[in-house]
């Protein structure tokens, strides 16, 4: 049920939901949602950290977090895993912000050719070297809506859930972001 940029159905949503209810009268049944999510939050947060070790304390604290408020979750139309993915960058951004580092982005290969592509420039190695060092100079909040659209294929929706703002708003916010972007390694060439 995890969505990877694939549309999770309403009946799916509503049936999980259902395990939810179930779950929050009585917490032993959070199980089958903890190994629902569990290597998809964990990847979500290596991406992050690129620290194995951290990663797996930090999904702990994810889940911990989310077992103590279940009771307080809401079906919203979106997926449980959206609620999850939240409280995760939540933690990760705690752990930077405590530990005064800053956050590792992964980038594949596959990620910068889609997001050169969004931003209709041309796929070479100058581009990739300005496309990066654009990415570094991004606000963090842009930067994580850069990620979520186009390193993990997030929908407008769930982006918008996870950033507590509109799908519009998540739709502008990642356009601008775009010809930010462009005019940036515009200038750069």
């Amino acid at each position: 049920m995890e969505s990877s940029g694939k549309t999770v159905s309403q009946r799916a949503m509503e049936a999980e939901w259902e395990e939810i209810q179930a779950a929050q009268r009585q917490p032993a049944l959070f199980k089958p949602l903890y190994n629902r999510y569990y290597e998809a939050i964990f990847r979500f947060i290596y991406r992050r950290t690129n620290d194995e070790h951290l990663s797996g304390d930090l999904v702990a604290q994810v889940f911990l977090k989310a077992m103590q408020k279940l009771n307080k979750y809401q079906f919203k139309g979106v997926p449980f895993s959206a609620w999850l993915y939240r409280i995760a960058s939540n933690q990760v951004a705690q752990h930077f912000r405590d530990a005064k580092k800053d956050r590792t982005v992964s980038i594949e290969d596959q990620n910068l050719t889609d997001l050169a592509e969004e931003m209709e420039a041309i796929d070479n190695e100058q581009l990739r070297t300005l496309l990066i060092k654009s990415l570094e100079d991004l606000k963090p909040i842009d930067l994580s809506l850069i990620e979520l659209r186009f390193f993990e294929q997030r929908p407008f929706k769930e982006i918008a859930n996870l950033l507590e703002i509109t799908e519009s708003n998540a739709k502008v916010k990642t356009y601008r972001i775009l010809e930010k972007l462009k005019k940036n390694i515009t200038k750069n060439m």
